[in-house]
Protein backbone atom coordinates (compact mmCIF):
# COMPACT_ATOMS: atom_id res chain seq x y z
CA UNK A 1 0.00 0.00 0.00
CA UNK A 2 2.55 2.14 0.82
CA UNK A 3 4.57 1.59 -2.08
CA UNK A 4 1.27 2.29 -4.27
CA UNK A 5 1.04 5.58 -2.17
CA UNK A 6 4.62 6.70 -3.09
CA UNK A 7 4.20 5.70 -7.10
CA UNK A 8 0.25 7.64 -7.41
CA UNK A 9 2.60 10.26 -5.33
CA UNK A 10 5.41 10.61 -7.81
CA UNK A 11 2.66 10.41 -11.05
CA UNK A 12 0.85 13.96 -9.18
CA UNK A 13 4.33 15.30 -9.15
CA UNK A 14 5.40 14.46 -12.38
CA UNK A 15 2.27 16.00 -13.71
CA UNK A 16 2.36 19.27 -10.92
CA UNK A 17 4.81 21.62 -13.63
CA UNK A 18 2.60 20.79 -16.47
CA UNK A 19 -0.61 21.63 -14.37
CA UNK A 20 0.72 24.62 -12.54
CA UNK A 21 2.01 26.06 -15.95
CA UNK A 22 -1.14 26.16 -17.64
CA UNK A 23 -2.69 27.07 -14.57
CA UNK A 24 -0.67 30.39 -14.09
CA UNK A 25 -0.61 31.06 -18.22
CA UNK A 26 -4.21 29.65 -19.58
CA UNK A 27 -6.45 29.26 -16.56
CA UNK A 28 -5.07 33.22 -15.35
CA UNK A 29 -5.51 34.83 -18.25
CA UNK A 30 -8.67 33.17 -19.37
CA UNK A 31 -10.32 34.33 -15.91
CA UNK A 32 -9.22 38.20 -16.68
CA UNK A 33 -11.08 38.24 -19.89
CA UNK A 34 -13.91 37.65 -18.07
CA UNK A 35 -13.01 40.28 -15.30
CA UNK A 36 -12.07 42.93 -18.21
CA UNK A 37 -15.67 42.09 -19.36
CA UNK A 38 -17.04 43.04 -16.20
CA UNK A 39 -15.21 45.93 -15.29
CA UNK A 40 -14.79 48.98 -16.47
CA UNK A 41 -12.02 51.50 -16.35
CA UNK A 42 -12.71 52.66 -12.92
CA UNK A 43 -13.04 49.08 -12.07
CA UNK A 44 -16.42 49.30 -11.40
CA UNK A 45 -18.60 46.69 -12.18
CA UNK A 46 -20.58 46.86 -15.42
CA UNK A 47 -22.30 45.11 -18.33
CA UNK A 48 -22.00 47.89 -20.50
CA UNK A 49 -19.96 46.15 -23.26
CA UNK A 50 -22.53 43.12 -23.03
CA UNK A 51 -25.20 45.74 -23.38
CA UNK A 52 -23.75 47.08 -26.71
CA UNK A 53 -23.15 43.92 -28.29
CA UNK A 54 -27.44 42.98 -27.42
CA UNK A 55 -27.76 46.12 -28.57
CA UNK A 56 -26.08 46.82 -32.14
CA UNK A 57 -27.38 44.63 -35.32
CA UNK A 58 -24.06 44.72 -36.45
CA UNK A 59 -22.49 42.11 -33.83
CA UNK A 60 -25.46 40.13 -34.22
CA UNK A 61 -24.36 40.05 -37.74
CA UNK A 62 -21.03 38.86 -37.19
CA UNK A 63 -21.94 36.33 -35.07
CA UNK A 64 -24.49 35.23 -37.24
CA UNK A 65 -21.14 35.28 -39.85
CA UNK A 66 -19.00 33.56 -37.74
CA UNK A 67 -21.54 30.40 -36.93
CA UNK A 68 -22.96 30.12 -40.52
CA UNK A 69 -18.83 30.20 -41.71
CA UNK A 70 -17.92 27.69 -39.00
CA UNK A 71 -20.79 25.44 -39.62
CA UNK A 72 -20.37 25.46 -43.38
CA UNK A 73 -16.41 25.09 -42.89
CA UNK A 74 -17.17 21.94 -40.52
CA UNK A 75 -19.53 20.63 -42.59
CA UNK A 76 -17.77 20.69 -46.08
CA UNK A 77 -14.86 19.11 -44.29
CA UNK A 78 -16.42 16.12 -43.24
CA UNK A 79 -18.44 15.65 -46.47
CA UNK A 80 -14.89 15.90 -48.36
CA UNK A 81 -12.61 14.38 -45.73
CA UNK A 82 -14.45 10.73 -45.46
CA UNK A 83 -13.87 9.62 -48.29
CA UNK A 84 -10.16 9.57 -48.27
CA UNK A 85 -9.58 8.85 -44.48
CA UNK A 86 -12.19 5.64 -45.64
CA UNK A 87 -9.53 5.03 -48.67
CA UNK A 88 -6.71 5.28 -46.27
CA UNK A 89 -7.72 3.47 -43.78
CA UNK A 90 -7.80 0.52 -45.74
CA UNK A 91 -4.38 0.68 -47.45
CA UNK A 92 -1.15 -1.25 -45.61
CA UNK A 93 0.77 0.79 -43.16
CA UNK A 94 3.37 1.73 -45.73
CA UNK A 95 1.29 2.88 -48.66
CA UNK A 96 -0.50 4.90 -46.06
CA UNK A 97 2.30 6.18 -44.20
CA UNK A 98 3.35 7.63 -48.17
CA UNK A 99 0.00 9.54 -48.64
CA UNK A 100 -0.50 11.10 -45.06
CA UNK A 101 2.79 13.12 -46.24
CA UNK A 102 1.20 14.34 -48.67
CA UNK A 103 -1.62 15.52 -46.39
CA UNK A 104 0.83 16.60 -43.38
CA UNK A 105 2.95 19.51 -45.99
CA UNK A 106 0.12 21.29 -47.07
CA UNK A 107 -1.85 20.91 -43.45
CA UNK A 108 1.50 22.02 -41.32
CA UNK A 109 1.75 25.25 -44.10
CA UNK A 110 1.47 28.56 -43.08
CA UNK A 111 -2.20 29.45 -43.34
CA UNK A 112 -0.20 33.11 -43.98
CA UNK A 113 0.79 30.98 -47.13
CA UNK A 114 -2.07 29.13 -48.34
CA UNK A 115 -4.28 31.89 -47.97
CA UNK A 116 -1.89 34.19 -50.19
CA UNK A 117 -1.49 31.36 -52.91
CA UNK A 118 -5.38 31.33 -52.83
CA UNK A 119 -5.25 35.45 -53.15
CA UNK A 120 -2.99 34.50 -56.27
CA UNK A 121 -5.19 32.10 -57.62
CA UNK A 122 -8.86 33.70 -57.44
CA UNK A 123 -7.97 37.30 -57.51
CA UNK A 124 -9.82 39.06 -60.90
CA UNK A 125 -5.93 38.79 -62.65
CA UNK A 126 -4.73 35.21 -60.76
CA UNK A 127 -4.42 32.14 -62.29
CA UNK A 128 -8.49 31.53 -62.85
CA UNK A 129 -8.99 34.76 -64.46
CA UNK A 130 -6.04 34.69 -66.38
CA UNK A 131 -6.54 31.29 -67.75
CA UNK A 132 -10.17 32.60 -68.48
CA UNK A 133 -9.16 35.16 -70.29
CA UNK A 134 -6.55 33.03 -72.28
CA UNK A 135 -9.13 30.37 -73.16
CA UNK A 136 -11.31 33.05 -74.61
CA UNK A 137 -13.96 32.00 -72.18
CA UNK A 138 -14.46 35.24 -70.63
CA UNK A 139 -12.61 38.41 -71.63
CA UNK A 140 -13.88 40.12 -68.04
CA UNK A 141 -13.96 37.39 -65.52
CA UNK A 142 -15.26 38.60 -62.06
CA UNK A 143 -12.99 38.33 -58.95
CA UNK A 144 -13.93 35.44 -57.19
CA UNK A 145 -12.31 36.70 -54.22
CA UNK A 146 -12.67 38.97 -51.32
CA UNK A 147 -16.18 36.64 -50.95
CA UNK A 148 -17.73 34.57 -49.00
CA UNK A 149 -16.70 31.88 -51.53
CA UNK A 150 -13.58 32.78 -50.96
CA UNK A 151 -13.34 32.54 -47.16
CA UNK A 152 -15.02 29.01 -47.85
CA UNK A 153 -12.52 27.72 -49.80
CA UNK A 154 -9.88 29.20 -48.01
CA UNK A 155 -10.82 27.61 -44.63
CA UNK A 156 -12.26 24.56 -45.80
CA UNK A 157 -8.61 23.38 -47.42
CA UNK A 158 -7.12 24.83 -44.48
CA UNK A 159 -9.41 22.23 -41.61
CA UNK A 160 -9.83 19.76 -44.27
CA UNK A 161 -6.33 17.57 -43.37
CA UNK A 162 -7.39 18.23 -39.89
CA UNK A 163 -10.87 16.23 -40.45
CA UNK A 164 -8.95 13.70 -42.06
CA UNK A 165 -6.54 12.89 -39.49
CA UNK A 166 -9.16 12.84 -37.02
CA UNK A 167 -11.52 10.44 -38.93
CA UNK A 168 -8.54 8.14 -39.70
CA UNK A 169 -7.35 6.71 -36.54
CA UNK A 170 -10.94 5.75 -36.00
CA UNK A 171 -11.93 4.63 -39.12
CA UNK A 172 -8.93 2.07 -39.19
CA UNK A 173 -10.27 0.42 -35.39
CA UNK A 174 -13.69 -0.86 -37.89
CA UNK A 175 -12.69 -3.77 -39.16
CA UNK A 176 -13.92 -5.11 -42.22
CA UNK A 177 -15.40 -8.12 -40.85
CA UNK A 178 -18.54 -6.29 -39.44
CA UNK A 179 -19.68 -5.47 -43.31
CA UNK A 180 -18.89 -8.86 -44.20
CA UNK A 181 -20.53 -10.01 -41.37
CA UNK A 182 -23.98 -8.35 -42.76
CA UNK A 183 -23.22 -9.24 -46.35
CA UNK A 184 -22.94 -12.64 -45.27
CA UNK A 185 -26.63 -12.13 -43.64
CA UNK A 186 -27.90 -10.78 -46.59
CA UNK A 187 -27.24 -7.40 -46.35
CA UNK A 188 -26.70 -5.75 -49.95
CA UNK A 189 -23.02 -3.54 -49.82
CA UNK A 190 -24.61 -0.07 -49.40
CA UNK A 191 -27.21 -1.38 -46.87
CA UNK A 192 -24.36 -2.55 -44.80
CA UNK A 193 -22.57 0.35 -45.31
CA UNK A 194 -25.48 2.46 -43.62
CA UNK A 195 -26.36 0.43 -40.91
CA UNK A 196 -22.69 -0.59 -39.71
CA UNK A 197 -19.95 0.70 -41.38
CA UNK A 198 -21.09 4.70 -41.21
CA UNK A 199 -22.74 4.30 -37.66
CA UNK A 200 -19.32 2.98 -36.34
CA UNK A 201 -17.44 5.84 -37.92
CA UNK A 202 -19.83 8.54 -36.62
CA UNK A 203 -17.56 8.79 -33.38
CA UNK A 204 -14.87 9.87 -35.91
CA UNK A 205 -17.31 12.37 -37.99
CA UNK A 206 -18.44 14.01 -34.73
CA UNK A 207 -14.85 14.62 -32.85
CA UNK A 208 -13.76 16.06 -36.30
CA UNK A 209 -17.03 18.25 -37.25
CA UNK A 210 -16.42 19.36 -33.65
CA UNK A 211 -12.90 20.16 -33.88
CA UNK A 212 -13.30 22.09 -37.22
CA UNK A 213 -16.06 24.38 -35.83
CA UNK A 214 -14.47 25.03 -32.72
CA UNK A 215 -11.31 25.83 -34.06
CA UNK A 216 -12.79 27.82 -36.99
CA UNK A 217 -14.99 29.99 -34.63
CA UNK A 218 -10.98 31.83 -33.43
CA UNK A 219 -10.09 32.13 -37.51
CA UNK A 220 -9.24 35.71 -38.59
CA UNK A 221 -6.53 35.53 -41.17
CA UNK A 222 -8.86 33.65 -43.80
CA UNK A 223 -11.87 36.23 -43.43
CA UNK A 224 -9.36 39.00 -43.02
CA UNK A 225 -7.93 38.27 -46.41
CA UNK A 226 -9.98 36.41 -48.75
CA UNK A 227 -13.34 38.19 -47.47
CA UNK A 228 -15.41 41.18 -47.31
CA UNK A 229 -16.35 43.41 -44.77
CA UNK A 230 -19.62 41.59 -44.57
CA UNK A 231 -18.07 38.39 -43.97
CA UNK A 232 -16.21 39.47 -40.56
CA UNK A 233 -15.87 37.04 -37.98
CA UNK A 234 -15.37 37.27 -34.69
CA UNK A 235 -11.87 37.18 -34.04
CA UNK A 236 -11.48 39.78 -36.37
CA UNK A 237 -13.18 42.39 -34.20
CA UNK A 238 -10.92 41.28 -30.94
CA UNK A 239 -8.31 42.07 -32.59
CA UNK A 240 -9.52 45.50 -33.82
CA UNK A 241 -10.81 46.61 -30.59
CA UNK A 242 -7.56 46.13 -29.25
CA UNK A 243 -4.94 47.30 -32.09
CA UNK A 244 -7.22 49.88 -33.57
CA UNK A 245 -9.79 50.89 -31.00
CA UNK A 246 -7.75 49.98 -27.53
CA UNK A 247 -10.84 49.10 -26.25
CA UNK A 248 -9.53 46.39 -24.01
CA UNK A 249 -12.74 45.66 -22.34
CA UNK A 250 -14.91 45.43 -25.47
CA UNK A 251 -12.31 43.39 -26.26
CA UNK A 252 -13.20 41.05 -23.19
CA UNK A 253 -16.55 40.97 -23.65
CA UNK A 254 -16.18 39.28 -27.27
CA UNK A 255 -14.08 36.78 -26.16
CA UNK A 256 -16.29 35.76 -23.46
CA UNK A 257 -18.89 35.94 -26.15
CA UNK A 258 -16.80 33.51 -28.24
CA UNK A 259 -15.70 31.34 -25.37
CA UNK A 260 -19.87 31.35 -24.35
CA UNK A 261 -20.25 29.97 -28.23
CA UNK A 262 -17.75 27.47 -27.75
CA UNK A 263 -19.30 25.66 -24.56
CA UNK A 264 -22.82 26.01 -25.57
CA UNK A 265 -21.39 23.97 -28.72
CA UNK A 266 -19.99 21.20 -26.51
CA UNK A 267 -23.00 21.07 -24.48
CA UNK A 268 -25.19 20.60 -27.78
CA UNK A 269 -22.59 18.15 -28.95
CA UNK A 270 -22.91 15.83 -25.53
CA UNK A 271 -26.22 16.02 -25.75
CA UNK A 272 -26.51 15.46 -29.29
CA UNK A 273 -23.90 12.87 -29.55
CA UNK A 274 -21.57 12.33 -26.83
CA UNK A 275 -18.71 14.08 -25.07
CA UNK A 276 -17.24 10.22 -24.82
CA UNK A 277 -16.90 9.66 -28.26
CA UNK A 278 -13.73 12.51 -28.97
CA UNK A 279 -12.52 9.37 -27.14
CA UNK A 280 -13.88 6.77 -29.08
CA UNK A 281 -16.72 5.66 -27.15
CA UNK A 282 -20.16 4.04 -27.96
CA UNK A 283 -22.09 6.20 -29.94
CA UNK A 284 -25.14 4.63 -29.10
CA UNK A 285 -25.90 5.33 -25.77
CA UNK A 286 -26.55 8.99 -26.42
CA UNK A 287 -30.54 9.18 -27.67
CA UNK A 288 -29.69 11.53 -30.01
CA UNK A 289 -27.02 9.81 -31.60
CA UNK A 290 -29.93 6.50 -31.80
CA UNK A 291 -32.66 8.31 -33.77
CA UNK A 292 -29.73 9.24 -36.34
CA UNK A 293 -28.79 5.81 -36.90
CA UNK A 294 -32.23 4.87 -37.02
CA UNK A 295 -32.25 7.26 -40.12
CA UNK A 296 -29.03 6.07 -41.64
CA UNK A 297 -30.61 2.38 -41.39
CA UNK A 298 -33.65 3.60 -43.25
CA UNK A 299 -31.03 5.56 -45.84
CA UNK A 300 -29.16 2.67 -46.69
CA UNK A 301 -32.28 0.27 -47.22
CA UNK A 302 -33.83 2.82 -49.48
CA UNK A 303 -30.56 2.84 -51.67
CA UNK A 304 -30.46 -0.90 -51.70
CA UNK A 305 -33.50 -0.59 -53.04
CA UNK A 306 -32.59 1.64 -55.52
CA UNK A 307 -29.69 -0.21 -56.66
CA UNK A 308 -31.70 -3.48 -56.71
CA UNK A 309 -33.89 -1.70 -59.90
CA UNK A 310 -30.97 -0.50 -61.41
CA UNK A 311 -30.89 -3.28 -64.57
CA UNK A 312 -27.78 -5.71 -65.22
CA UNK A 313 -25.54 -5.73 -62.61
CA UNK A 314 -21.96 -6.63 -62.66
CA UNK A 315 -20.18 -8.88 -60.80
CA UNK A 316 -19.09 -8.29 -57.00
CA UNK A 317 -15.04 -8.51 -58.31
CA UNK A 318 -15.44 -6.11 -60.76
CA UNK A 319 -17.48 -4.05 -58.07
CA UNK A 320 -15.22 -3.85 -56.19
CA UNK A 321 -12.07 -2.90 -58.23
CA UNK A 322 -14.04 0.06 -59.41
CA UNK A 323 -14.62 0.88 -56.39
CA UNK A 324 -11.00 0.93 -55.35
CA UNK A 325 -10.17 2.84 -58.40
CA UNK A 326 -12.95 5.51 -58.01
CA UNK A 327 -11.48 5.61 -54.21
CA UNK A 328 -8.18 6.13 -55.43
CA UNK A 329 -9.09 8.87 -58.06
CA UNK A 330 -11.04 10.83 -55.92
CA UNK A 331 -7.81 11.05 -53.09
CA UNK A 332 -5.49 12.08 -55.67
CA UNK A 333 -8.19 14.91 -56.88
CA UNK A 334 -7.88 16.11 -53.09
CA UNK A 335 -4.21 15.69 -52.38
CA UNK A 336 -4.38 17.43 -55.72
CA UNK A 337 -6.73 20.46 -54.41
CA UNK A 338 -4.57 20.78 -51.24
CA UNK A 339 -1.43 21.16 -52.51
CA UNK A 340 -2.41 23.96 -55.74
CA UNK A 341 -1.75 26.43 -53.61
CA UNK A 342 1.55 25.59 -52.63
CA UNK A 343 2.75 24.93 -56.42
CA UNK A 344 1.04 27.76 -57.62
CA UNK A 345 2.97 30.05 -55.21
CA UNK A 346 6.68 28.63 -55.17
CA UNK A 347 7.35 29.68 -58.64
CA UNK A 348 6.73 33.25 -58.13
CA UNK A 349 9.31 33.15 -55.46
CA UNK A 350 11.91 33.13 -58.38
CA UNK A 351 10.48 35.72 -60.76
CA UNK A 352 12.45 38.92 -61.76
CA UNK A 353 9.50 40.95 -62.08
CA UNK A 354 8.84 43.70 -59.10
CA UNK A 355 4.60 42.38 -59.40
CA UNK A 356 2.86 39.61 -58.82
CA UNK A 357 1.90 37.89 -62.11
CA UNK A 358 1.22 34.01 -62.97
CA UNK A 359 2.82 32.51 -64.89
CA UNK A 360 6.35 34.35 -63.25
CA UNK A 361 8.38 36.56 -65.89
CA UNK A 362 12.12 35.38 -66.20
CA UNK A 363 14.17 33.28 -63.16
CA UNK A 364 15.91 34.89 -60.71
CA UNK A 365 16.99 34.69 -57.32
CA UNK A 366 16.30 38.47 -56.52
CA UNK A 367 13.72 38.11 -53.96
CA UNK A 368 15.26 35.19 -52.22
CA UNK A 369 18.41 37.41 -52.03
CA UNK A 370 16.60 40.30 -50.83
CA UNK A 371 15.18 38.01 -48.30
CA UNK A 372 18.17 36.52 -46.43
CA UNK A 373 19.69 39.97 -46.94
CA UNK A 374 17.01 42.01 -45.28
CA UNK A 375 18.25 43.03 -41.20
CA UNK A 376 14.55 42.88 -40.88
CA UNK A 377 13.34 39.63 -42.30
CA UNK A 378 16.39 37.89 -40.86
CA UNK A 379 15.83 39.01 -37.70
CA UNK A 380 12.33 37.76 -38.01
CA UNK A 381 13.13 34.37 -39.44
CA UNK A 382 15.85 34.33 -36.20
CA UNK A 383 13.67 34.74 -33.57
CA UNK A 384 10.83 32.34 -34.67
CA UNK A 385 13.70 29.67 -35.01
CA UNK A 386 14.75 30.93 -31.92
CA UNK A 387 11.39 31.15 -30.17
CA UNK A 388 10.40 27.71 -31.57
CA UNK A 389 13.12 26.07 -30.26
CA UNK A 390 13.13 26.83 -26.71
CA UNK A 391 9.40 26.22 -27.17
CA UNK A 392 9.49 22.96 -28.25
CA UNK A 393 12.07 22.03 -25.57
CA UNK A 394 9.49 23.40 -22.89
CA UNK A 395 6.68 21.66 -24.13
CA UNK A 396 8.52 18.32 -24.52
CA UNK A 397 9.82 18.69 -21.06
CA UNK A 398 6.48 19.34 -19.57
CA UNK A 399 4.11 17.42 -21.67
CA UNK A 400 6.52 14.27 -21.13
CA UNK A 401 5.88 15.04 -17.25
CA UNK A 402 2.06 15.01 -17.71
CA UNK A 403 1.98 12.01 -19.98
CA UNK A 404 4.09 10.51 -18.08
CA UNK A 405 1.65 11.13 -14.79
CA UNK A 406 -1.39 9.97 -16.34
CA UNK A 407 -0.88 6.33 -16.76
CA UNK A 408 -0.20 6.39 -12.76
CA UNK A 409 -3.52 7.90 -12.34
CA UNK A 410 -7.26 6.06 -11.71
CA UNK A 411 -9.02 6.33 -14.94
CA UNK A 412 -11.51 9.11 -13.55
CA UNK A 413 -8.71 10.91 -12.29
CA UNK A 414 -6.74 10.62 -15.62
CA UNK A 415 -9.32 11.53 -17.74
CA UNK A 416 -10.12 14.70 -16.16
CA UNK A 417 -6.35 15.43 -16.24
CA UNK A 418 -6.44 15.19 -19.87
CA UNK A 419 -9.15 16.90 -20.78
CA UNK A 420 -7.84 19.90 -18.62
CA UNK A 421 -3.79 19.47 -20.49
CA UNK A 422 -5.72 19.59 -23.72
CA UNK A 423 -8.08 22.77 -23.07
CA UNK A 424 -5.58 24.94 -25.02
CA UNK A 425 -6.35 22.70 -27.63
CA UNK A 426 -9.41 22.80 -27.59
CA UNK A 427 -10.14 27.18 -26.77
CA UNK A 428 -10.47 29.22 -29.36
CA UNK A 429 -6.43 30.42 -29.67
CA UNK A 430 -8.08 34.16 -29.93
CA UNK A 431 -8.80 33.89 -26.62
CA UNK A 432 -5.93 32.74 -25.04
CA UNK A 433 -4.00 35.65 -26.62
CA UNK A 434 -6.38 38.41 -25.25
CA UNK A 435 -6.03 36.57 -21.97
CA UNK A 436 -1.96 36.71 -22.47
CA UNK A 437 -2.08 39.74 -23.63
CA UNK A 438 -4.03 41.48 -20.39
CA UNK A 439 -1.70 39.05 -18.24
CA UNK A 440 1.34 40.38 -19.89
CA UNK A 441 0.44 44.19 -19.58
CA UNK A 442 0.39 44.06 -15.99
CA UNK A 443 3.56 41.83 -15.48
CA UNK A 444 5.48 43.44 -17.76
CA UNK A 445 6.10 40.46 -20.33
CA UNK A 446 4.39 41.87 -23.16
CA UNK A 447 6.68 42.41 -26.30
CA UNK A 448 9.51 39.88 -24.84
CA UNK A 449 11.07 36.66 -26.20
CA UNK A 450 10.07 35.42 -22.87
CA UNK A 451 6.39 35.99 -23.32
CA UNK A 452 6.53 34.41 -26.88
CA UNK A 453 8.06 31.41 -25.18
CA UNK A 454 5.41 31.10 -22.50
CA UNK A 455 2.34 31.47 -24.71
CA UNK A 456 3.53 29.25 -27.52
CA UNK A 457 4.40 26.46 -24.90
CA UNK A 458 0.80 26.79 -23.73
CA UNK A 459 -0.51 25.59 -27.37
CA UNK A 460 2.31 23.32 -27.56
CA UNK A 461 1.41 21.29 -24.65
CA UNK A 462 -1.50 19.26 -25.85
CA UNK A 463 0.31 18.50 -28.71
CA UNK A 464 2.96 16.74 -27.13
CA UNK A 465 0.71 14.95 -24.19
CA UNK A 466 -1.45 13.67 -26.37
CA UNK A 467 1.35 12.25 -28.94
CA UNK A 468 3.23 10.80 -25.46
CA UNK A 469 0.59 9.59 -24.43
CA UNK A 470 -0.43 7.09 -26.74
CA UNK A 471 3.47 6.12 -26.73
CA UNK A 472 3.07 5.44 -23.48
CA UNK A 473 -0.30 3.92 -23.96
CA UNK A 474 1.63 0.85 -25.69
CA UNK A 475 4.61 0.74 -24.05
CA UNK A 476 5.75 -2.16 -22.42
CA UNK A 477 6.19 -1.45 -18.26
CA UNK A 478 7.38 -5.23 -17.61
CA UNK A 479 11.00 -3.43 -18.79
CA UNK A 480 10.67 -0.79 -16.20
CA UNK A 481 9.40 -2.81 -13.51
CA UNK A 482 12.71 -5.32 -14.49
CA UNK A 483 14.78 -2.81 -14.01
CA UNK A 484 12.94 -1.58 -10.31
CA UNK A 485 13.34 -5.26 -9.20
CA UNK A 486 17.13 -4.89 -10.15
CA UNK A 487 17.66 -1.73 -8.27
CA UNK A 488 18.08 0.83 -10.52
CA UNK A 489 16.73 3.98 -9.05
CA UNK A 490 13.98 6.39 -10.64
CA UNK A 491 16.89 8.58 -13.06
CA UNK A 492 18.83 5.13 -13.81
CA UNK A 493 15.37 3.51 -15.24
CA UNK A 494 14.42 6.98 -16.63
CA UNK A 495 17.46 7.66 -18.83
CA UNK A 496 18.34 4.14 -19.57
CA UNK A 497 14.89 2.82 -20.35
CA UNK A 498 12.06 5.03 -21.24
CA UNK A 499 14.09 7.67 -22.58
CA UNK A 500 15.88 5.53 -25.27
CA UNK A 501 12.79 3.47 -25.80
CA UNK A 502 10.14 6.88 -26.28
CA UNK A 503 13.26 8.34 -28.34
CA UNK A 504 11.26 7.95 -31.95
CA UNK A 505 7.99 9.57 -29.91
CA UNK A 506 9.50 12.10 -27.81
CA UNK A 507 11.54 14.01 -31.21
CA UNK A 508 8.25 13.36 -32.97
CA UNK A 509 6.61 15.65 -30.17
CA UNK A 510 9.88 18.16 -30.58
CA UNK A 511 8.59 18.51 -34.07
CA UNK A 512 5.84 18.50 -33.54
CA UNK A 513 5.72 21.79 -30.79
CA UNK A 514 8.31 23.30 -32.82
CA UNK A 515 6.12 23.66 -36.01
CA UNK A 516 3.48 24.78 -33.54
CA UNK A 517 5.66 27.72 -32.57
CA UNK A 518 7.35 28.76 -35.82
CA UNK A 519 3.60 28.86 -37.12
CA UNK A 520 1.81 30.85 -34.93
CA UNK A 521 0.23 34.18 -35.25
CA UNK A 522 -2.88 35.02 -33.19
CA UNK A 523 -0.29 35.33 -30.02
CA UNK A 524 2.11 36.85 -32.16
CA UNK A 525 0.37 39.74 -32.53
CA UNK A 526 -0.89 40.57 -28.91
CA UNK A 527 2.58 39.75 -27.61
CA UNK A 528 5.20 40.49 -29.68
CA UNK A 529 5.89 44.17 -29.95
CA UNK A 530 7.17 46.29 -32.72
CA UNK A 531 10.83 45.36 -32.58
CA UNK A 532 10.11 41.92 -31.47
CA UNK A 533 8.46 40.65 -34.74
CA UNK A 534 8.84 36.66 -35.64
CA UNK A 535 8.24 35.57 -39.03
CA UNK A 536 4.38 35.35 -39.59
CA UNK A 537 3.84 38.21 -37.49
CA UNK A 538 6.52 40.09 -40.22
CA UNK A 539 4.75 38.49 -43.30
CA UNK A 540 1.35 39.50 -42.05
CA UNK A 541 2.09 43.05 -41.25
CA UNK A 542 3.79 43.18 -44.99
CA UNK A 543 0.50 41.08 -46.63
CA UNK A 544 -1.94 43.80 -44.80
CA UNK A 545 0.24 46.68 -46.58
CA UNK A 546 0.73 45.33 -49.89
CA UNK A 547 1.48 42.01 -51.93
CA UNK A 548 4.59 41.30 -53.38
CA UNK A 549 7.08 38.28 -54.84
CA UNK A 550 9.00 39.09 -51.44
CA UNK A 551 6.00 37.43 -49.74
CA UNK A 552 6.51 34.42 -52.20
CA UNK A 553 10.06 33.96 -51.41
CA UNK A 554 9.17 34.18 -47.66
CA UNK A 555 6.38 31.30 -48.60
CA UNK A 556 9.11 29.19 -50.20
CA UNK A 557 10.90 29.27 -47.33
CA UNK A 558 8.35 28.28 -45.13
CA UNK A 559 7.03 25.54 -47.04
CA UNK A 560 10.76 24.21 -47.63
CA UNK A 561 11.05 23.93 -43.93
CA UNK A 562 7.94 22.44 -43.32
CA UNK A 563 8.61 20.15 -45.66
CA UNK A 564 11.89 19.05 -44.47
CA UNK A 565 9.98 18.90 -40.52
CA UNK A 566 7.25 16.66 -42.25
CA UNK A 567 9.86 14.17 -44.45
CA UNK A 568 11.50 13.61 -40.54
CA UNK A 569 8.53 13.13 -38.75
CA UNK A 570 7.53 10.42 -41.22
CA UNK A 571 11.36 8.75 -41.35
CA UNK A 572 10.70 8.32 -37.50
CA UNK A 573 7.31 7.01 -37.94
CA UNK A 574 8.64 4.60 -40.23
CA UNK A 575 11.94 3.46 -38.12
CA UNK A 576 9.66 3.14 -35.04
CA UNK A 577 7.11 0.86 -37.08
CA UNK A 578 10.46 -1.01 -37.76
CA UNK A 579 12.01 -1.57 -34.61
CA UNK A 580 8.79 -2.48 -33.22
CA UNK A 581 7.99 -5.39 -35.97
CA UNK A 582 11.84 -6.33 -35.44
Amino acid sequence: MAVMMRSRLAGMGSALPALSFLVLFFCVPVAEILLNSIFDSGNRLSMMEFQRLAGHSVYIRVLGNTFLISFLTALGCVVLGYPIAYFLSRLPEGSRGRWLVWLLIPFWTSYLVKTFAWILLLSRTGVFGTFLMWSGLDASPSALAPSMGGVLVGMIHGMLPLAVMTLLPIMQGIGSQYTLAAETLGATRTESFFTVYLPLSMPGVAAAALLVFITSLGFFIVPALLGTPSDTMIAQLVISSILELFNVHFAGALSVLLLACAVVVFLLYDRLVGLSTLGGGDTARSPGATRFIRVLIVVGRFFSRLSALLPARRALVGADERHARGLRLYAWLLVLFLLLPIVVILPIAFTDSSFLAFPPTGFSLRWLEEFFGSPIWRAALLRSLGVATLTAFASVALGFGAALSLVRFAPALAKTVFAFLIAPLIVPRIVTAVGLFYLYSRIGLAGTNAGLVIGHTVLAIPYVVVTMAAALKNFDWRLVDAAHTLGASSARRLTTILLPLLKPSLVASFLFAFLVSFDELTIAIFVSGGLKTTLPKQMWDDMLLSANPMLAAVSFVLVAAITVLVLSLSFIRRNREQHTHA
